[in-house]
C-alpha cells in the first residue's frame, strides 16, 4: 500500500501559489494518494480536484498514529527507503527566512504518537517536500539527490526575486512549477 500524503493547510488564506503547489503534489503521487485537510469550506472546490479534501484538521481526525510520519526539519531522523508509513503528514505553509520552526508549533507537538521524520536541515517548498519523501519512499536514499538552495527567479531585465528553500534538481534544473515562476513574475508587489 502507497501512503496517503497529508497535506495540512496552515496558511490564512488559500492563496493562488497554494494553489499551484497542491496541483504540483497532486500530480507527484496522485490525487488518490493526496488529502487536504484545514480547509476553508468556501476553498474546497477548488482543491477538489487535486485531492480529498477535509474542512478539519488533522489534529481531528482518526489515524493510526503508530503508522504516521510528521515531517518535520527539525526532527532528529531522517526519512529512510526502507521505513514504511500509512500515513505522511506536511505543513502546508510557507517557510520564513530565516525558519521560524514553525512544522514543530503547528503540527508536531500535537503528535506524539507519530514518528517524526525530516528530509534533511534546510526548507523545501511543501511540493518539493513532498517530491524528496515520495522519491525516499520509493528507494531513492536522500544523500543520493542533488539540490539548489536559494532559486533565483529574474522577473524582468533588471528585477528578480531569490526563493530561500532547497529545491531537488530534475533533469538537470532546480524542481520549480512553471506555472509559479509564471505567477512571481505576474505579482504586482513583493
Amino acid at each position: 500500500m502507497k501512503p496517503l500524503f497529508i497535506i495540512e493547510h496552515l496558511e490564512p488564506r488559500l492563496w493562488p501559489w497554494c494553489i499551484i503547489e497542491y496541483k504540483s503534489i497532486s500530480r507527484v503521487i496522485g490525487r488518490k494518494n493526496t488529502w487536504f485537510t484545514n480547509i476553508n469550506k468556501k476553498d474546497a472546490n477548488k482543491l477538489s480536484k487535486y485531492g480529498r479534501i477535509y474542512t478539519k484538521s488533522i489534529k481531528k481526525l482518526k489515524i493510526d498514529m503508530n503508522k504516521t510520519c510528521v515531517l518535520d526539519p527539525e526532527a532528529k531522523q531522517t526519512l529512510k527507503p526502507q521505513e514504511n508509513f500509512d500515513y505522511l503528514i506536511f505543513g502546508g505553509i510557507l517557510g520564513d527566512n530565516p525558519p521560524q520552526k514553525r512544522t514543530g508549533q503547528t503540527l508536531t507537538r500535537f503528535f506524539s504518537k507519530a514518528h517524526k521524520r525530516n528530509i534533511g536541515k534546510k526548507q523545501f517548498s511543501t511540493d518539493n517536500a513532498v517530491y524528496v519523501a515520495h522519491q525516499i519512499i520509493n528507494r531513492k536514499k536522500l544523500k543520493d539527490m542533488a539540490f539548489q538552495d536559494n532559486v533565483e527567479i529574474p522577473i524582468n531585465k533588471i528585477e528578480s526575486v531569490i526563493l530561500p528553500y532547497r529545491y531537488p534538481i530534475v533533469r538537470g534544473k532546480p524542481r520549480i512549477d512553471s506555472k509559479l515562476i509564471k505567477y512571481l513574475k505576474n505579482k504586482k508587489e513583493f
